[in-house]
């Protein structure tokens, strides 16, 4: 049997279920950053974000946050641009959804951005002929029936 020179094994790396999410303080933009919402995930810890001044960029996302912070499309983020390239930029900061609505309501991010949907951008509202068949009315008596 070979010797285990590890100091341990899967569950080790996963960690604690650590609660550091919970009542954060809200980080601003400064200079040098900038507000974005993921358009769709690339891969390779990279993703595609449509940033806040209209810019499409290829955000990276850093080594701290790399299979610790999971980023899916529609997540509001913060990232930071680079001097030397103006079409990348590295994901700082992903907000929770509670936050997001709070940038939100401060006014950092513009009105016209929708929270909370899955691919940002592509949605919208297409099907205003099925709308109809989405829900079905019930009459005062059918409720009472119930």
């Amino acid at each position: 049997m070979p010797k285990n020179k590890g100091k341990g094994g899967k569950n080790r790396k996963r960690g604690k279920n650590e609660a550091d999410d919970e009542k954060r303080e809200l980080i601003f933009k400064e200079d040098g950053q900038e507000y974005a919402q993921v358009l769709r995930m690339l891969g390779n810890g990279r993703c595609e974000c449509m940033c806040i001044d209209g810019t499409k960029r290829l955000c990276h996302i850093r080594g701290k946050m790399h299979k610790k912070v999971w980023i899916a499309a529609g997540d509001i983020i913060l990232v930071g641009l680079r001097d030397y390239q103006d079409d990348k930029a590295d994901v700082i900061l992903k907000y929770m959804s509670d936050e997001a609505r709070l940038l939100k309501a401060y006014g950092e991010l513009p009105e016209n951005t929708r929270l909370n949907e899955g691919i940002a951008g592509d949605i919208d509202g297409d099907d205003e002929d099925n709308d109809a068949e989405d829900f079905v009315d019930f009459e005062d008596e059918d409720i009472d029936r119930i």
